[in-house]
């Protein structure tokens, strides 16, 4: 009979314990990327480019959470690409289009993810399109693993897509091409 309540006790305290310690854990590696993506919307099925921009304004704190008007503007425009937004300042933020080259075996791939990396470990993130059985939908990288990976994030509606085999995704459509951002200086 004592086995049984001791059995009992175990049972019901183990999980109220982990519960206590789970609610006064400190979280010390939140990024706040992640809740830009969390509060972050694409409003219309064609507004990839647009979305993407406005996840790095609101990263880079040029915006608020609930900033859309790129969006907005752009509506479902399907003839826009990464050029409507080359060199165009926005909100202090100074947006290039990046590896605008054919799609081919002559790619300069590994240019292309040295360019990435380089950007990443600048602290910024880079905007890029990925081909996939849907077309070429834009993601914004977020980081890069420690096997060399990137992580890259998209919207679709409220739904967070996330993609972890950026690299082979580029070298099987033989290239893309990216956005990267400069900041004004502070005066």
């Amino acid at each position: 009979m004592i086995k049984i309540l001791l059995l009992i006790f175990f049972l019901i305290s183990t999980p109220t314990i982990f519960h206590l310690k789970a609610q006064t854990k400190k979280i010390d590696n939140c990024d706040f990327f992640d809740t830009v993506v969390n509060n972050h919307n694409q409003t219309f099925q064609s507004s990839g480019i647009p979305s993407a921009i406005e996840m790095v304004l609101k990263n880079c704190k040029a915006v608020g959470f609930n900033f859309y008007n790129l969006q907005n503007e752009w509506q479902n425009k399907t003839d826009g690409s990464f050029r409507d937004f080359d060199n165009k300042e926005l909100y202090g933020i100074t947006f290039s289009q990046k590896f605008n080259l054919p799609r081919n075996p002559d790619f300069p791939i590994d240019s292309l993810f040295k360019t990435i990396e380089d950007e990443l470990k600048s602290g910024k993130k880079v905007i890029i399109a990925l081909q996939v059985e849907t077309g070429w939908p834009i993601f914004v990288i977020n980081k890069q693993t420690s096997d060399g990976e990137f992580v890259s994030y998209s919207k679709l509606g409220s739904h967070t897509l996330i993609l972890r085999n950026i690299k082979d995704i580029i070298r099987k459509s033989k290239g893309t091409e990216i956005m990267t951002y400069s900041t004004l200086p502070l005066k």
